[in-house]
């Protein structure tokens, strides 16, 4: 692997101080995150999107024809 220059050395750290400093608020996101989705798939199905699981009693296009 080549060597870095000065200036590259330099944006890499403070690429890697600005991810140190953002891991604990992503750390937040993805937690609150894992929450919301466990709680949203406790729900019923029915209730979240009535239509969408195959459920529906509409007749399909191909209904009736030989």
């Amino acid at each position: 692997m080549a060597q870095l220059s000065s200036s590259q050395l330099i944006w890499r750290g403070r690429i890697e101080a600005g991810l140190r400093i953002a891991a604990p608020a992503l750390d937040l996101v993805l937690a609150a995150g894992d929450r919301l989705s466990r709680a949203v798939d406790r729900e019923e199905p029915e209730l979240l999107m009535p239509g969408r699981l195959g459920h529906d009693h509409q007749r399909s296009l191909t209904d009736g024809r030989d």
